[in-house]
């Protein structure tokens, strides 16, 4: 059942924020009205940084994460270890595993994993990209920090493949996330566990 709104301007702001990821109509209209009951001042800071952030964020030249500059903090930090390379789907799985505080390595974004499904291929990926700082030398070890999820699975594997020839050990975060959970919202401790405790990819022990 469709709900009425009292005001066409109420419904397309509802409309605008339904459109977010895990929004729905009610939510939504929660949070419209929160704003609206907001001082002009408050909102249009909201909106200012909002649009501030579409226009001015960049995406870090080596491993994709969202930076202020052409280089995240991460990568241009000469006290990490860039010979290990930690491969993730997005940058909220960057944010958990530095939540953790056990990480002392580099990342390497993908944007997504492959997913036929959804209309995802390899190419989609910033799989090549991951390939070519491997080809640069000076990497030893790649950590595959997908999401336990079929989808997650098959990227581990696409990128074991085209990291084979190369002289790079592979790993996979250990199984203390469940199968299907997503990173993200794993707790720091499992997370954190998971990567200290991780394993070669195919099963034998570091």
């Amino acid at each position: 059942m469709n709900q009425e709104y009292p005001s066409t301007l109420l419904e397309k702001a509802v409309r605008e924020f339904s459109k977010l990821p895990g929004i729905g109509r009610k939510t939504a209209t929660r949070l419209v009205l929160h704003l609206l009951r907001k001082k002009e001042a408050e909102v249009a800071a909201f909106s200012d940084a909002m649009i501030t952030l579409k226009r001015e964020a960049k995406y870090c030249t080596i491993c994709h994460s969202i930076s202020d500059t052409d280089i995240c903090p991460v990568c241009a930090n000469p006290l990490r270890d860039h010979s290990i390379i930690c491969v993730v789907e997005n940058i909220q799985d960057v944010m958990a595993v530095e939540n953790t505080m056990q990480y002392r390595g580099v990342y390497h974004v993908l944007g997504g994993v492959i997913s036929p499904m959804d209309g995802v291929s390899p190419s989609d990926l910033q799989i090549e990209s991951l390939v070519s700082r491997v080809a640069e030398g000076g990497v030893k070890e790649i950590i595959l920090a997908l999401s336990s999820t079929m989808e997650g699975d098959t990227t581990n594997f696409y990128i074991y493949r085209k990291l084979s020839k190369y002289d790079v050990k592979l790993s996979v975060i250990a199984r203390g996330i469940s199968v299907g959970d997503e990173l993200e919202y794993a707790d720091e401790v499992t997370l954190g566990s998971s990567i200290i405790n991780r394993t070669p990819f195919g099963g034998k022990t570091l």
